[in-house]
């Protein structure tokens, strides 16, 4: 059981901001637990004033949930720490139906259909690893036996990729991602037209008593909901998967077409038709289209124009991030336009300013003492600026859950637990999570990524070891099973379960 230190307590409320079940308030500037509490301990780990202890008495009308190492004490027609197992009458029942179908289809190239006969979204798990995995289930398949083993398996060794289409500029590379002031995960490398975050990982799941956090965030972002991070020295984001980022309370709509000088190899032909010179604001790459390559392709001879940036090569200029245009620091479009040689350019020459959206574009005529002025956009110069918009995706928020399976979860599927990671590598076996198609890294062990928009809806949970649950699912002929030494006296045909599900 939790006994609260009433003389320690300090009534900072980070017991209650961590409880999962909602089982202990702040009275009176002191922490009380009520009947929620399944003595999961995660108030104990967090609590910085030691104003908490956890005992081993517990009630004896509880049920000790054996479905991870936690060992949460349920009281009845309560719920454990994870939410997954109610306790009824005395026994544990799983909250979720299971979810047969996956929502992904077959492929027909496959050396075996990637869609499992069953998820395991709902299979709950058997805890510890030795004992075979919940559901064992055998289809005959075009006349081929096929089986599928399935599991909801506790990964500490998880995490998420997270792409956020975006040219602002978020925050440094290596710089800490946090959640209500707590480190979640990090801002990685740049991809192309997106800003790369990585949340999770071992290390900050169980590296410090932050990893609950850690493990909710996961959980939320696999999940789809909507979650705040703050970058260090950088952007606080809203970031939900399939929706645009919401990055310093400004909704991102396009993903750049390319950087500048991608969009000028591209409209190269139609800028030339319609303007002397164009500038195209990027935070990695500005182009300019007289100086460029694509330019000359087109025709054009270099304008005497010279941008803003670092020259890099003819056309092509390094700027510096920030907030402004193109996600550089250039605010003002007229700060795009260096200087201009006037011994080549002449006056009434048009130069359009324009981004890698064509979301934002300005217009300006050369004066003959060789300075600008802002000019109307002409109908022809819009519809050429429209034709890069046009060419735009929306942006969005993707994730990509990640984690490793090469540990002791083998155990529920086979007595050979190599066999298994051999047989998956060599395309033997069909990894899937949640009903949806992985990516097996090479190399040792069994380390996995997946696209969460394939995954059967509301997939994860959290137990507060703390680790991430993932639905994990192994389909393969039954010769290859029984090759592998896996569990086949536990093996159920898939009617025997539909049937079993149906009276449940």
């Amino acid at each position: 059981m939790i006994v609260i230190d009433l003389e320690k307590c300090r009534g900072c409320s980070l017991c209650v901001k961590n409880c999962p079940l909602e089982a202990i308030k702040v009275i009176n500037k002191k922490a009380k637990i009520n009947d929620n509490c399944v003595n999961c301990g995660i108030c104990f780990r967090v609590c910085t004033f030691e104003a908490i202890k956890r005992t081993e008495e517990r009630a004896p009308e509880n049920i000790t949930c054996t479905h991870c190492p936690v060992n949460c004490s349920i009281p009845p027609e309560k719920t454990g720490a994870c939410k997954r197992y109610t306790h009824v009458n005395g026994e544990l029942m799983r909250n979720r139906k299971l979810v047969v179908e996956a929502i992904t289809a077959e492929t027909e190239t496959a050396k075996l259909p990637y869609k499992p006969l069953i998820t395991a979204v709902g299979s709950g798990t058997n805890y510890p690893c030795s004992y075979p995995a919940p559901y064992i289930v055998s289809e005959s398949i075009d006349g081929v036996d096929v089986i599928t083993v399935v599991t909801e398996a506790p990964l500490s060794y998880s995490g998420v990729k997270v792409k956020i289409d975006t040219n602002l500029h978020i925050g440094e590379e290596g710089a800490k991602v946090r959640r209500d002031g707590k480190i979640v995960g990090m801002v990685t490398t740049e991809e192309y037209g997106s800003k790369m975050l990585t949340i999770g990982g071992a290390n900050l799941l169980s590296g410090s008593n932050d990893g609950f956090i850690v493990a909710r965030t996961i959980v939320d972002l696999v999940n789809g909901r909507r979650v705040t991070l703050k970058v260090d020295k950088g952007s606080t984001m809203e970031i939900q998967h399939g929706f645009p980022p919401v990055i310093d309370g400004q909704e991102e709509k396009l993903m750049r077409v390319g950087c500048g000088s991608a969009t000028v190899g591209m409209f190269a032909r139609q800028l030339s038709k319609v303007v002397d010179e164009a500038i195209i604001l990027d935070y990695h790459i500005i182009g300019l289209l007289s100086e460029h390559m694509a330019g000359k392709a087109v025709g054009m001879a270099y304008s005497g124009v010279v941008p803003y940036g670092r020259k890099s090569t003819n056309g092509r200029y390094f700027g510096k991030p920030g907030h402004g245009w193109g996600g550089t620091e250039i605010t003002d479009p007229r700060d795009a336009i260096k200087s201009i040689d006037m011994g080549i350019a002449r006056s009434g020459m048009k130069i359009l300013v324009t981004e890698t959206t064509g979301q934002q574009a300005a217009l300006f005529e050369i004066q003959e003492d060789g300075t600008v002025k802002s000019i109307e956009m002409l109908p022809s110069v819009r519809d050429a600026v429209k034709i890069i918009a046009d060419t735009c995706e929306r942006s969005m928020v993707s994730v990509i859950y990640t984690g490793g399976t090469g540990g002791s979860a083998r155990a529920g599927v086979t007595n050979l637990p190599k066999a298994l990671t051999d047989a998956i590598h060599r395309e033997e076996i069909k990894l899937t999570i949640a009903g949806a198609p992985t990516f097996v890294l090479p190399g040792g062990g069994i380390n996995f990524m997946v696209d969460v928009s394939k995954m059967v809806p509301e997939p994860l949970t959290w137990v507060p070891t703390p680790a991430t649950v993932a639905p994990v699912e192994y389909t393969m002929t039954r010769e290859k099973y029984e090759e592998i030494g896996g569990h086949v006296n536990h093996v159920m045909s898939k009617q025997e379960l539909l049937k079993k599900l149906k009276e449940s």
